[in-house]
């Protein structure tokens, strides 16, 4: 199996910065696209930013010039750094992995558990 471990997350005041990581770890042939999504309150979920293996990024337009997406594929991770946060980025966050299995070759996606983030003076 293949779990995914979120942390970075707390409460921040509006216009400060917060890094989260999620970690892959398990029975992990290779890691193919990796993001980071976000629901708040009354809200559906949405698509933060996505990074390829090969490290090509989409950001939504709220996020864009504010939240930068990366990767290291040597330790399986990935990471949102957040920018200039503003109230309306309160959400819980959390990461997604597809996964190719080590035991059937197989592509399969995966959930962290999610993560708070609070923007609030």
């Amino acid at each position: 199996q293949v779990q995914l471990v979120e942390s970075g997350g707390g409460l921040v005041q509006p216009g400060g910065s917060l890094r989260l990581s999620c970690a892959a770890s398990g029975s992990i042939f290779s890691i193919g696209a990796m993001g980071w999504y976000r629901q708040a309150p009354g809200k559906q979920r949405e698509c933060v930013a996505t990074i390829t293996s090969g490290g090509v990024t989409n950001y939504a337009d709220s996020v864009k010039g504010r939240f930068t997406i990366s990767r290291d594929n040597a330790k399986n991770t990935v990471y949102l750094q957040m920018n200039s946060l503003e109230p309306e980025d309160t959400a819980v966050y959390s990461c997604n992995a597809n996964v190719v299995l080590s035991s059937t070759r197989r592509l399969m996606p995966y959930w962290g558990q999610g993560i708070q983030v609070t923007v609030s003076s």
